[in-house]
């Protein structure tokens, strides 16, 4: 029985038929053709805003309801085109979710925190780079704009731990410090005039 069934549905494939092997080969072709065409559309839509072009980012990126496995990627690069806009709050929702798909992940908590500090939220901007921190505790960048909120919201201390660890990581960044207007409320500090004019190694 076992053979006839077999030798059936070659038969029924033969003739045009489906058997079950058959379509799960062409559901996985299907599915595979629609992540290529999403892969196509977001490379167009990254494209776009490399190009510094936004706008033409976000109407890719919102002529879809959902970007099914590519959820992530379309996530984060709708909150970077709304960010590219100056629509900070408007970003803030697309990156949370991103940020949700991918805890840590560190372009997504550099956006947010440029996001969440621009709308008044400078708590929320702390806890997303302290986060990402965690996970990418070599990326200078991280401490550096990690000092800069600290800061602003005037915790010298924190400040000047975060602002040490970027120099530690990256000295370059030391030749930023004077044109930097986040660290105005910190500028005067002796802990921050150390680091300032210290000598680079």
């Amino acid at each position: 029985m076992e053979r006839f069934a077999r030798d059936r549905t070659m038969a029924t494939l033969a003739a045009g038929g489906w058997t079950t092997a058959s379509k799960d080969a062409a559901e996985m072709s299907t599915a595979t053709r629609v992540r290529d065409r999403i892969v196509r559309r977001l490379d167009e839509a990254e494209g776009y805003l490399m190009l510094d072009m936004p706008q033409r980012a976000l109407a890719i990126l919102q002529s879809r309801p959902e970007w099914a496995t590519m959820q992530f990627e379309a996530s984060f690069l709708t909150g970077e085109a709304l960010r590219a806009c100056g629509r900070f709050r408007d970003a803030l929702k697309p990156l949370e979710l991103a940020a949700s798909l991918r805890p840590g992940h560190l372009g997504v908590a550099m956006a947010l925190g440029w996001c969440y500090k621009r709308t008044n939220r400078l708590a929320q901007a702390i806890e997303a780079l302290e986060r990402a921190g965690k996970a990418t505790p070599e990326e200078p960048l991280i401490h550096y704009n990690l000092a800069c909120y600290w800061s602003l919201a005037r915790n010298v201390p924190r400040a000047i731990d975060a602002l040490a660890a970027a120099l530690d990581l990256e000295p370059e960044l030391q030749g930023r410090l004077a044109l930097e207007p986040d660290f105005d409320p910190i500028r005067h500090a002796p802990e921050f005039q150390h680091l300032e004019f210290r000598p680079m190694h």
